[in-house]
């Protein structure tokens, strides 16, 4: 048999091709399997190990719906979107408040042109500790709000692609993203949490 190969064919052909071989599903796995990982992590802060287990579900449910799969739209928003919808169910069933975790500076730094203010970070303890003041803030956010942030900023998608992901109208996006913003910029005030003056 000949060894799958997965480097340089689309996630549209790796589709393709799973459904005709279920041994290619594994390029799909390991194409995605970091991404997802983390953005659960991002938008629910489950540990590792309950991560891991949902994981495994959703790629489960992947692949079982894999023929509802519509290719004249993106495969990657189509998983984000079956991930975050088994992320909010369980963390709805288990009704867990959200707890910072370690995040990396650049997360936390991504946020940081919503907050008021000029900044210059030379300082990389500066940086770290601003970071994680602002992911506790994000985690004080409303469900839906946390989510368009967490996607726009840390997961870095277009305001099409989160459209997709919620399933919302991209109007919607804008709209919450706006109030989002605002409702950020808020608790940063009302937290004192400003930017370092510029040096």
């Amino acid at each position: 048999m000949r060894p799958i190969k997965c480097d340089k064919k689309s996630d549209k052909q790796l589709v393709s091709l799973t459904l005709k071989n279920a041994d290619y599903f594994e390029c799909l796995v390991q194409r995605y399997e970091e991404k997802l990982s983390r953005y659960i992590r991002r938008l629910t802060h489950l540990d590792t190990e309950t991560i891991e287990d949902l994981l495994q579900e959703v790629f489960l449910k992947i692949y079982k719906n894999l023929n509802d799969y519509n290719p004249d739209f993106s495969f990657s928003s189509w998983i984000y979107r079956i991930t975050h919808n088994e992320a909010i169910s369980h963390f709805r069933k288990n009704e867990k408040k959200p707890k910072t975790v370690q995040i990396d500076n650049e997360e936390g730094v991504n946020f940081l042109d919503i907050l008021p203010d000029n900044i210059s970070l030379r300082d990389d303890y500066v940086q770290k500790e601003l970071a994680q003041k602002v992911r506790a803030l994000i985690d004080e956010l409303p469900e839906k709000y946390r989510a368009v942030l967490i996607l726009k900023f840390m997961e870095e998608k277009n305001y099409e692609e989160i459209s997709d992901i919620l399933e919302i109208p991209t109007g919607t996006v804008a709209t919450q993203l706006n109030r989002a913003k605002n409702q950020f910029k808020q608790l940063a005030i009302n937290n004192h949490l400003h930017k370092p003056d510029n040096q």
